[in-house]
């Protein structure tokens, strides 16, 4: 892994919202629990070393998503829960570099790596690892710091949630990001190098 604090990384938190509490209305079936603690572990660390990190909430369009903006889903899980001066990109789609300044502030900061976490991994984790590779950016796709929920295919399977998680961790690997897990990103920004 070719990462040191040095790089000064971007945390990257996608969608950890409250709307993904309700496991039944998103498939029924979700994988990695304990997630958005993982997920908020890497955010101390971030928050006590002074690193660049950036919270990015869906906005959904419509309006029975329990996304949407006047749906309390749309909330940050408390875990994550944003601290005083800390960004936030709001998004309508599942890019956090589409319709926002994410990549604005990422160059301007003159970020080059990225961290990401969040929800979910086959959707807007997928779509913003894409996406941010193709932008050139090294990234960092934490496996234990994101979850989804089970599928189904086109013609009725179910997929369950897990069999989704690690089919687009290994879509992603090598080609958009390196994926890693939690504890090896947090012994390389502990060990401040």
């Amino acid at each position: 892994m070719n990462l040191s604090i040095s790089d000064r990384p971007a945390l990257i938190l996608i969608d950890i919202q409250k709307g993904f509490d309700n496991i039944e209305y998103w498939g029924g079936q979700r994988n990695n629990p304990d997630a958005e603690l993982r997920a908020s572990e890497l955010l101390h660390l971030w928050r006590n070393k002074g690193l660049p990190l950036y919270h990015i909430k869906h906005c959904s369009s419509i309006a029975t998503s329990l996304l949407h903006a006047t749906h309390p889903g749309n909330e940050f899980k408390d875990l994550v829960r944003p601290g005083p001066g800390e960004p936030i990109v709001k998004k309508n789609v599942n890019s956090a570099f589409i319709g926002t300044d994410l990549k604005a502030q990422l160059d301007a900061a003159k970020i080059k790596k990225l961290v990401i976490v969040g929800l979910t991994t086959d959707h807007c984790v997928s779509t913003t690892t894409r996406m941010a590779g193709n932008l050139g950016y090294e990234s960092y796709l934490v496996a234990d710091a994101t979850a989804t929920f089970n599928k189904k295919g086109f013609d009725g399977k179910n997929y369950p949630a897990e069999v989704i998680h690690e089919t687009a961790l290994a879509s992603l690997h090598s080609e958009f990001a390196t994926v890693v897990t939690t504890d090896s990103i947090m012994r390389i920004i502990e060990a401040g190098e």
